[in-house]
């Protein structure tokens, strides 16, 4: 039953045609909040142009918004009479670029390994894409050689399958590239606060596999200071695996400190900032 606001919302946006209103209807009924002018020339049998006037006569009488060139978001009434309202984040990235899947600190904090909630979605594509912003949230695109995109499951968001990196994947990501979820103690912070459920094999083989021996190092130094127990057998692969030459520990910082030739890493950062990620959860 449509709500009185939602009512009042329908009389203050401009009104649309039967062959508009179905068009929504059949999309909606579909679960397709975000279409394309495929999918209008697919439901009501008309030519790409005529496709396109409708799409612009939607916008214009705010039933819609454009995400991008081709690319549409249905505003639902419940969005009030300015239209504002945006479909959950990770959907509209998914829509974006393809192959993807949502990575680095967006995964943080949706595993619940972060406290903190990141203002930009971060989405992982073998594809290079411009950044984008829609609805004021940031859309940043990092793009991956073909070796380092795996590591990926499905998502349950708002009844759609998102791709989403699992655990394991996050934490090695995350430990290549930290400038994606903020720095080294975030990711020091996830590593404790998922200690538990965390595969260690599972992460040391998809560390392997990215061939950035470096994610080892700073894995391997992360969890000997926050003294994270592990199996011996895990321990001795990862000292196994760490190449010669030394790395920093925290790119995200300048490089300098102290060299250390357990781990072979340029320590950057203190034991204290580190080990207060103990006191997280």
């Amino acid at each position: 039953m449509v709500t009185e606001t939602a009512s009042k919302t329908a009389e203050l946006r401009k009104g649309i045609s039967k062959k508009e209103a179905f068009l929504l209807s059949s999309l909606s009924e579909n679960n397709k909040p975000i279409f394309e002018i495929k999918d209008i020339i697919h439901e009501l049998g008309c030519s790409y142009n005529y496709a396109k006037v409708i799409a612009n006569r939607l916008t214009k009488k705010k039933w819609v918004a454009p995400l991008e060139k081709g690319k549409y978001l249905i505003v639902p009434l419940e969005a009030g009479k300015e239209s504002i309202y945006t479909e959950h984040e990770f959907i509209i990235a998914s829509q974006l670029v393809e192959p993807y899947y949502i990575a680095y600190w967006s995964a943080l904090n949706y595993h619940g390994m972060t406290e903190q909630v990141p203002f930009t979605v971060f989405v992982a594509s073998t594809r290079r894409r411009k950044n984008k912003k829609i609805h004021d949230v940031r859309y940043e695109f990092i793009t991956l050689s073909k070796n380092k995109f795996f590591g990926y499951t499905t998502a349950n968001i708002s009844g759609k399958n998102i791709f989403i990196s699992d655990r394991e994947k996050t934490i090695a990501d995350c430990l290549d590239h930290l400038e994606y979820c903020g720095d080294l103690t975030e990711v020091a912070k996830a590593l404790w606060n998922a200690r538990k459920k965390i595969d260690f094999k599972k992460l040391i083989d998809y560390a392997i596999k990215m061939n950035n021996r470096a994610i080892l190092k700073r894995l391997g130094y992360i969890i000997h200071k926050l003294e994270i127990k592990i199996p011996e057998a895990i321990d001795k692969e990862i000292r196994h695996n760490i190449s010669k030459g030394y790395a920093v520990l925290d790119i995200a910082k300048r490089a300098k400190g102290k060299y250390n030739s357990e781990w072979n890493l340029r320590i950057n950062i203190s034991d204290k900032d580190l080990l207060e990620s103990k006191v997280i959860h």
